[in-house]
């Protein structure tokens, strides 16, 4: 009987070891998705006499940065094979104006050849895409403006609802599987203020100047400062909105506008640590990070 179940369990061992030997892999793309809200963004005054600090727009430079980086940085042609990293852009108040989208292209052959801009993408691969691309985003900061907009509450539309998050996921064959991992990158271009025409609508997203105002004199009242300000007064911050797709964007504010700073003489009209750019950059922080994004970067360019 034991030279049976000896027998038995070396048929099994050697059974087990002329079977393949399953192998993981992980494999991490970018979705890269480019919102601009376009208020004040293409005048060369504001209300007709206030000159504008974002004019020409600085944003299409920026966004040129974002597009080179996506090209030499993601999908990386004639060195990458396989790549499914994804651009996007829109302005607030509107649908995508403009998608490269490398994960729709299925075939890998097929695939390479837009990457490299050859075979039959000769003249409509990825470099052209690219450029489409570009003149896409003049175009439409050529012909949008908006007078303001409920910011933040078009961004958790946009994130709950016209899928512009990538999800992981994974291929296997049953033996070898490999697991897709999506870094979900959201630009926001924006004065950073939270201000809309009809502010009344929705009063738990209006951050404007008479909010900024408060937090200022709260810590002058109290002597502390912004951050500890937003800590110890609820009231003087956001609303956050916890959503289970947050976790997985890593959120990027992109301003070039300061409300009390003095362009003709290069000054503020309030002392450092105290300024418009800076509370609301600590407002939009806390509401990111209590709303449960993976990350938050705000940049002043």
């Amino acid at each position: 009987m034991k030279k049976i179940i000896i027998i038995i369990f070396s048929t099994i061992v050697l059974f087990a070891s002329c079977l393949p030997q399953s192998k993981n892999e992980s494999l991490t793309y970018q979705n890269i998705v480019i919102l601009s809200d376009m208020s004040d963004r293409i005048e060369p005054l504001i209300n007709g006499s206030i000159p504008n600090q974002q004019f020409p727009p600085k944003d299409i430079d920026e966004i040129r940065k974002i597009v080179k980086f996506f090209k030499e940085e993601c999908v990386k042609p004639g060195e990458k094979i396989g790549d499914k990293s994804c651009i996007t852009f829109s302005a607030f108040s509107k649908k995508i104006a403009a998608s490269v989208d490398v994960e729709q292209i299925k075939n890998l052959g097929d695939k390479q050849q837009f990457v490299n801009s050859t075979g039959k993408y000769v003249g409509c691969g990825l470099a052209e895409k690219l450029v489409e691309f570009e003149d896409t985003v003049k175009a439409v900061y050529g012909n949008t403006k908006n007078l303001g907009l409920d910011l933040i509450s078009i961004l958790i539309e946009k994130i709950e609802n016209e899928n512009i998050v990538k999800h992981n996921t994974f291929l296997t064959d049953g033996v070898d599987t490999t697991f897709i991992n999506y870094e979900n990158h959201i630009y926001i271009f924006t004065d950073g203020y939270l201000e809309y025409w009809n502010p009344n609508a929705n009063r738990q997203f209006y951050f404007g100047g008479t909010e900024i105002n408060r937090v200022r004199q709260y810590c002058v009242n109290n002597g502390v400062d912004i951050k500890t300000a937003l800590e110890r007064e609820k009231a003087l911050g956001l609303t956050a909105y916890r959503s289970a797709k947050n976790q997985y964007v890593n959120l990027h504010i992109l301003e070039t506008h300061e409300r009390d700073f003095d362009k003709k003489f290069n000054t503020y009209r309030n002392p450092q640590g105290k300024r418009d750019n800076e509370i609301l950059e600590a407002v939009w922080r806390k509401w990111a990070e209590e709303s449960g994004f993976k990350s938050f970067e705000w940049k002043k360019y």
